[in-house]
């Protein structure tokens, strides 16, 4: 059963404007012959990287709710120029929505086992996931979603 980590997107208002931010990150790469992964750097290495690689996924956390997923494919521990020790997660550049569900803030990033996470929106909401985002959440907040 996979392993998943849930993070927080710092400075994302809205499910497009991390999967803009994605986009850019995953075009600059091209642009220097890297391959069309998107990579985040953290400062700690997960210490269960085989169960996260075997089939886990980096859940977004943005403006207070787990909105959106990317499969893992790598997990790099490097030192930085300053000798200081991080880890890269390499991520399919896909943003796949999820069910949004509340979570609070919290610092770094958090294991999130499969049972606990988030069912994809799929094809049968893509209506709702095309719903600009403060619509959707007010309609959830109402009890109409």
């Amino acid at each position: 059963m996979p392993l998943h980590l849930i993070k927080l997107s710092v400075g994302s208002v809205s499910v497009k404007d991390h999967r803009d931010w994605v986009t850019q990150r995953v075009r600059e790469a091209k642009a220097k012959g890297l391959p069309a992964r998107y990579v985040h750097i953290t400062r700690m290495m997960p210490k269960r990287e085989d169960e996260l690689l075997d089939g886990g996924s980096l859940y977004w956390v943005i403006k207070g709710e787990i909105a959106a997923r990317q499969k893992l494919i790598g997990i790099e521990q490097f030192r930085d120029r300053e000798g200081i020790g991080r880890c890269r997660l390499i991520m399919q550049p896909k943003l796949i929505t999820v069910e949004p569900r509340p979570m609070r803030p919290f610092q770094g990033w958090r294991y999130l086992d499969d049972k606990s996470a988030p069912p994809d929106l799929g094809s049968a909401a893509a209506s709702i996931a095309k719903m600009p985002e403060p619509m959707r959440r007010e309609l959830r907040e109402l009890g109409l979603l």
